[in-house]
């Protein structure tokens, strides 16, 4: 029961990783704000939570986290519906084509730093001054092992991944002196519909690559889970982390040590 108390706003929970955090919020004792664009998954993460057991409180906002009003919205709809924001887990993101960068669309490579980029730091623009004010607070982005080295055929995904470790370590350095955090997550391959379609996007035609293939580089070789990330996260959304800020956590069962 770390989060006993609360309150978290997490981006991208209407699936994988993003609603794996949020049953472990509630699980902890957390009051969530779960936001999504799909409507049907967000209120299914709600359903989910409901049926998990916890003691924390689960509502779903729609929101764009490329949009500076819906962001601006759900950061204060959190607010004023339980009176303070504590954590804020930036995770909303997607993959954009799977194809060389000669072959990349610019619209493309645009709207994935919309979303992965933009939809941080707006998430931190909004959400920043709530904490601030209350001295007190924690921000998780949701970077990526493609954020620490170079990764073909995902160019947009691979920039915009090291800008939000970058976009992390800014905004620790100006939250200094302060009570609020802001650190990231690096997963490596998690078993995730966007891992599938990467794998796939770079197999067009040939055979399914079997996971053992998958994994090789991989020391723990296999996938990693949904909720071995929200572990992590929870972790630095905890006081357990109160002297953790501006860190990048790869959680990757080794993938870049090998």
């Amino acid at each position: 029961m770390r989060l006993e108390g609360k309150v978290a706003i997490i981006t991208g929970a209407g699936s994988g990783q993003g609603r794996a955090a949020a049953i472990r919020f509630c699980r902890e004792g957390a009051n969530v704000v779960v936001s999504d664009v799909d409507t049907a998954g967000g209120e299914q993460t709600v359903a989910d939570i409901a049926a998990s057991g916890g003691t924390g409180q689960a509502t779903f906002v729609s929101a764009d986290v490329s949009d500076e009003d819906q962001v601006r919205e759900l950061a204060a709809s959190a607010a004023s519906t339980f009176g303070k924001v504590d954590i804020l887990y930036n995770n909303a993101g997607i993959e954009g084509d799977i194809t060389p960068i000669v072959r990349y669309s610019l619209e493309t490579f645009r709207r994935v730093l919309d979303v992965n980029v933009v939809g941080v730091f707006l998430g931190l623009k909004h959400v920043l001054p709530v904490m601030l004010k209350q001295n007190r607070g924690s921000i998780i982005n949701t970077a990526s092992i493609a954020g620490l080295i170079g990764s073909p055929d995902i160019p947009a995904y691979t920039a915009s991944k090291h800008a939000v470790i970058g976009l992390t370590k800014s905004a620790a350095i100006e939250c200094a002196g302060t009570a609020v955090r802001v650190n990231c997550v690096c997963p490596g391959l998690i078993d995730s519909r966007m891992l599938s379609a990467i794998v796939e996007g770079r197999n067009t035609g040939n055979a399914p690559v079997p996971n053992e293939k998958i994994v090789d580089r991989t020391p723990a070789r296999r996938l990693g889970l949904a909720s071995e990330v929200a572990s992590v996260v929870a972790f630095l959304a905890s006081d357990d982390a109160s002297y953790v800020t501006g860190s990048a956590y790869t959680v990757d069962g080794g993938r870049t040590t090998a």
